[in-house]
């Protein structure tokens, strides 16, 4: 936004912003009015203007923020403590539970189809998204190099870009089959391969 909240502001937009996200859970981005959102969040439509001057594509984007936000929230405090094994084996745990509650059903993904895969500030927060959960996997590598449970050969980076992608595409057979052996097969592996990597306990 352009001009400055304050902070009853920037509390006001963000309970809409969270109520609105509850909205496009519940009845899907093509289903889900202003209407909705307005009587979720007991937000006036000049409120909603206020806050999202350019109308429903910018709310949708501010949704979008919120629910990748939430991607990364939602593995914490295990993402951010990667140092051990016993650590990769419950954030594994944590991933696999959060999209099979999610099924085939991911508010995010329907988002960016409504908004536009082509419109900046999407595909920023897709970039945003993907490069700070990347950066988390990597340090957890590099925390287990630290501890001495790998090699400090092992490229961090190249391993984490691996097992993000493996996860991308767990989700999406997921999402297609609402089958998650794929997702799991995926982390299992790539956490298998890094064990290895490790050589004899």
């Amino acid at each position: 936004m352009a001009t400055k909240l304050t902070a009853k502001g920037r509390a006001t937009r963000d309970r809409i912003v969270e109520g609105a996200a509850q909205v496009v859970r519940e009845r899907g981005v093509a289903f889900a009015t202003l209407e909705d959102i307005m009587a979720r969040t007991r937000a006036s439509k000049s409120q909603l203007f206020h806050y999202f001057p350019a109308g429903k594509d910018e709310l949708l984007l501010a949704i979008a923020q919120y629910e990748a936000d939430q991607v990364l929230d939602d593995q914490q405090p295990y993402l951010g403590r990667l140092d051990s094994w016993d650590a990769w084996r419950r954030w594994r745990d944590v991933v696999v539970e959060r999209y099979e509650e999610q099924g085939d059903q991911c508010p995010l993904g329907s988002l960016f189809l409504q908004v536009g895969r082509a419109t900046p500030g999407a595909r920023a927060i897709v970039v945003e998204l993907m490069d700070q959960w990347q950066a988390s996997l990597a340090a957890g590598v590099r925390a287990l190099q630290a501890a001495g449970h790998l090699p400090a050969g092992v490229d961090a980076d190249r391993r984490a870009a691996a097992l993000l992608a493996g996860i991308q595409g767990g989700v999406a057979i997921l999402q297609s089959t609402g089958r998650s052996s794929h997702l799991r097969a995926a982390l299992d592996q790539a956490i298998d391969d890094l064990r290895r990597l490790a050589g004899p306990t």
